[in-house]
């Protein structure tokens, strides 16, 4: 009996984890890459705005 309660154990976290791991992925759906992609443009046109005025070293 107390090897069927070890076993239970791992079985519980398991469905847990995949409860938490549904609830903490619910917003990625609707929010895309959108932001990211955005930042990312801003960054490397920032990136080439301080290339090109670098004058020289």
């Amino acid at each position: 009996m107390g090897a069927l309660v070890w076993l239970l154990i791992p079985l519980v976290a398991a469905i847990g984890g995949g409860l938490w791991g549904s609830w903490a992925n619910r917003t990625r759906k609707v929010r895309g890459d959108g932001p990211e992609l955005d930042g990312y443009a801003r960054f490397r046109e920032a990136m080439e705005k301080s290339r090109t005025g670098a004058g020289g070293a």
